[in-house]
């Protein structure tokens, strides 16, 4: 049995799902905590053996708190298995859907310094009806550069869920 600490940083929620879903296949005879990453400075790190962290993209960036985490928990995450994951919409182009071509995954491990065992990167979701206005209309023109959905009365998952159960399999597996 492994004890495993699942964190997200989720802007819409999307990433979250994706975490709860690696929770449901870890928890296979595991030990499995979810976490956010607001959350998680209540969190013993030195409990779990593997530490995944789930982390969303709104305008080209992860979240401070993210940056944060890793930068007062890094001596940790160094001694411990840790897996790494972004989620972001251009992940949904074959050519940047790579932990190596995806520009987010390259800029995030230049910026933390961390050096996780295992990264992966997923598409992610646009969900235009519950984003607020102007989310709404600077995503749609984000679209429009980048050659993506632009309609705004649509939801778009680019989720390869078939990718996240892999990763999850993974995880589990690799002791």
């Amino acid at each position: 049995m492994s004890s495993f600490l699942v964190i997200y940083s989720s802007t819409d929620g999307h990433t979250k799902t994706i975490c709860e879903r690696i929770k449901n296949v870890l928890k296979n005879g595991n030990l499995v905590e979810l976490s956010s990453i607001e959350d998680v400075k209540k969190v013993d790190l030195s409990r779990f053996e593997k530490i995944i962290i789930g982390a969303s993209i709104r305008y080209g960036k992860h979240s401070k708190e993210l940056y944060n985490f890793i930068k007062l928990n890094k001596n940790i995450l160094d001694q411990k298995k840790c897996a790494f994951f972004s989620v972001n919409v251009v992940a949904r182009k074959p050519e940047k859907n790579s932990a190596e071509t995806n520009p987010y995954i390259n800029k995030f491990l230049k910026i933390s310094k961390w050096k996780p065992n295992k990264i992966k990167v997923f598409a992610g979701k646009v969900d235009y009806p519950n984003y607020n206005l102007i989310d709404k209309y600077i995503i749609k023109f984000i679209m429009i550069i980048t050659g993506g959905p632009t309609d705004t009365s649509q939801s778009y998952e680019f989720t390869d869920w078939s990718k996240v159960d892999d990763f999850s399999a993974e995880l589990r597996n690799n002791n």
